[in-house]
């Protein structure tokens, strides 16, 4: 079995830093599971980003290295961070196809590290899970801004890299091929281009800490849109949204595109800037923004992040597809055809419009 470890983000561009250094702390965890796994007669590759100025840099030439592989396996190594505390946190491990695989290798560093198992969580927003071309998974390993994570970590370290040995050594589950997955089924009904603003999260003070969502009345609904636990002081979903995960708001028409449709995980909408030409997929988590704003969309920082775009600048999107279609060719078909007829669209009000969205701030961690 050949096996292609890299630490997250890079020399230049870092990661989470707090009582641990998450660059640092994966350039330690890659080579120790390296070696585990050469030892036990499985071939491995390693690599740290030592180049990259910039995020979209490091994005592309770590995924670049490893499709430039030939492997049977991809694995991500980072570390989570949410805010300073001494709570135990623990591990998880983030999947598009390889939910076993994640499964069992949140358990075993869980285990190994004595702290809790967060289980695995579908990411289908990070770019190293949606554009490697081999199964792949992306390790948390433990909080680097909990005292309790980092004194396990530091306290079973050699544990938790023979977990990750282990449980890497083990069976993969083979993608769907494409010719099974959903974007074949789906029909876009929402196609839209304008301007952009940002909501959502603990930063977000244009919303009250009371303010929920126009769709989603749990955290259970959509566990993948949230932060784990509720930020102090609020009491809404909408600043309890995880400004990481890649999400935005739009002016749905309930009549076309239904308020359980809008719920599906599976059905994603697209994102596109037009100014920088990237593209990822989002999860509709509200409506919005408010029609006085003159914008489209409102999106989450992460993905604004990622988009390399600012408050206003402009954006396509349409809804929905699924997140392992051709992300721009999908979004530039659908712009230069027809518009889809459809009934004039009534304004659905939001319980808590966004009228005054705040100015565009980067996400403190944005993952890969």
């Amino acid at each position: 079995m050949k096996i292609v470890i890299s630490s997250g983000h890079g020399l230049y561009i870092r990661g989470a830093s707090d009582i641990l250094d998450e660059v640092d702390e994966a350039r330690r965890v890659v080579p120790n599971v390296a070696d585990l796994l050469r030892a036990s007669g499985h071939q491995v590759v390693t690599f740290n980003d030592n180049v990259s100025t910039t995020q979209d840099e490091n994005l592309h030439r770590i995924v670049d290295f490893h499709n430039s592989q030939t492997r049977d396996l991809d694995v991500s190594v980072h570390f989570n961070a949410y805010e300073h505390n001494s709570k135990p946190m623990g591990a998880e491990v983030c999947y598009v196809t390889q939910e076993d695989v994640a499964g069992r290798l949140s358990k075993a560093i869980a285990d190994a590290a004595q702290l809790p198992d967060r289980g695995p969580k579908y990411r289908g927003d990070l770019f190293f899970l949606n554009n490697t071309e081999m199964p792949a998974v992306l390790i948390e390993t433990c909080f680097v801004d909990s005292t309790v994570d980092a004194d396990h970590y530091h306290a079973n370290f050699g544990r938790i890299c023979q977990a990750i040995a282990d449980v890497a050594m083990g069976p993969i589950t083979e993608p769907e091929p494409p010719e099974d997955r959903p974007e074949t089924c789906y029909k876009p009904l929402f196609v839209e281009k304008g301007s952009c603003s940002w909501f959502g999260g603990p930063e977000d003070s244009g919303v009250s800490p009371s303010e929920g969502l126009a769709f989603i009345y749990s955290t259970d609904q959509a566990p993948q849109l949230f932060l784990d636990e509720q930020p102090a002081g609020t009491t809404g979903l909408a600043r309890r949204l995880d400004p990481e995960v890649f999400y935005l708001a739009c002016r749905w028409n309930y009549d076309v595109t239904p308020k359980e449709m809008l719920d599906d995980r599976d059905k994603v909408a697209l994102v596109m800037s037009t100014k920088t030409g990237k593209a990822f997929p989002a999860w509709p988590a509200d409506w919005g923004p408010h029609s006085d704003t003159n914008r489209v969309a409102d999106l989450s920082p992460g993905l604004m992040g990622a988009l390399g775009i600012e408050t206003d600048d402009e954006v396509a999107v349409i809804y929905p597809v699924s997140s392992r279609t051709n992300l721009k060719a999908k979004v530039q078909t659908q712009l230069a055809a027809p518009k889809i007829e459809e009934k004039p669209k009534v304004e659905t009000p939001h319980p808590h419009p966004h009228k005054n969205p705040p100015k565009h701030k980067t996400s403190t961690k944005y993952k890969p």
